[in-house]
């Protein structure tokens, strides 16, 4: 496993790749309202990142056919958009960007209510993105990957939801997939040990209901096996002498 360390100026690109990342995320979640389509949104996401003069991390990747990846209810990650699919009030939808800058990547995630959603739905956002929240906390000097994975694991699973195992968080830098992986389940203390420079997406996935996911004939579209709902929040993280450098948060 081939672990990049970056330097101050490669961390100040990505940290411009972030700040991208994080503008399109918001107008993409203030257009999000009943009636619009999901591929409405990634034109929305696909006109500014061309403007903040970045490039898709997702189009083209393994043929990926869309800007951004937009998954609604049960669908987990990695939907595609489509003309053909409207929001509902009530649904919840994911909206995972990820962008390039000058050869350098960002990646981030967020799952949004559409109108009203029920109280049961809105816990399950929040529990996801506090879950991503206690994962940062452990991006610190000598802790360990398996420490950030115990921690998304340990506040999901308290309060009644599962982690998707599929797929997990990952390094990220030239590429938008590098070393090491990081899952969102497993024992603390386990794993490489974060040293400063080290670049993570750290990404929950968590589902209502059973752990188990499948993907859709479209061979991109990721959905709960028992057609729960599911939540997912990312952001790209630092390890810094100082704690954890969230690069994805304006």
């Amino acid at each position: 496993m081939a672990i990049e360390l970056k330097s101050l100026e490669e961390l100040k690109t990505m940290r411009r790749a972030g700040l991208l990342v994080a503008q399109t995320l918001e107008l993409v979640r203030n257009a999000i309202k009943p009636g619009m389509t999901t591929s409405a949104l990634d034109a929305v996401a696909a006109a500014n990142i061309k403007r903040g003069g970045g490039i898709s991390n997702f189009y083209g990747y393994h043929g990926y056919p869309a800007t951004i990846c937009v998954s609604v209810n049960e669908e987990i990650v990695h939907g595609i958009p489509s003309a053909k699919k409207t929001l509902r009030a009530g649904d919840i939808v994911s909206i995972d960007v990820g962008v390039e800058v000058d050869g350098y990547f960002g990646d981030s995630a967020i799952t949004v209510p559409v109108g009203e959603i029920t109280p049961e739905l809105q816990k399950l956002l929040t529990v996801t993105e506090e879950s991503l929240g206690a994962a940062i906390e452990q991006v610190r000097v000598g802790n360990r990957v398996g420490d950030i994975s115990a921690a998304v694991e340990q506040y999901v699973t308290r309060h009644g939801y599962s982690v998707v195992r599929e797929f997990v968080g990952h390094g990220i830098g030239r590429k938008l997939h590098e070393d090491p992986k990081v899952p969102n389940y497993g024992p603390p203390g386990q794993g490489p040990k974060l040293k400063e420079g080290m670049v993570l997406a750290i990404e929950p996935m968590v589902n209502m209901g059973h752990h188990a996911s499948r993907v859709l004939k479209d061979q991109w579209t990721a959905v709960t096996e028992d057609g729960s709902h599911s939540a997912h929040f990312e952001h790209t993280v630092v390890v810094t002498k100082d704690g954890p450098w969230v690069l994805t948060r304006p």
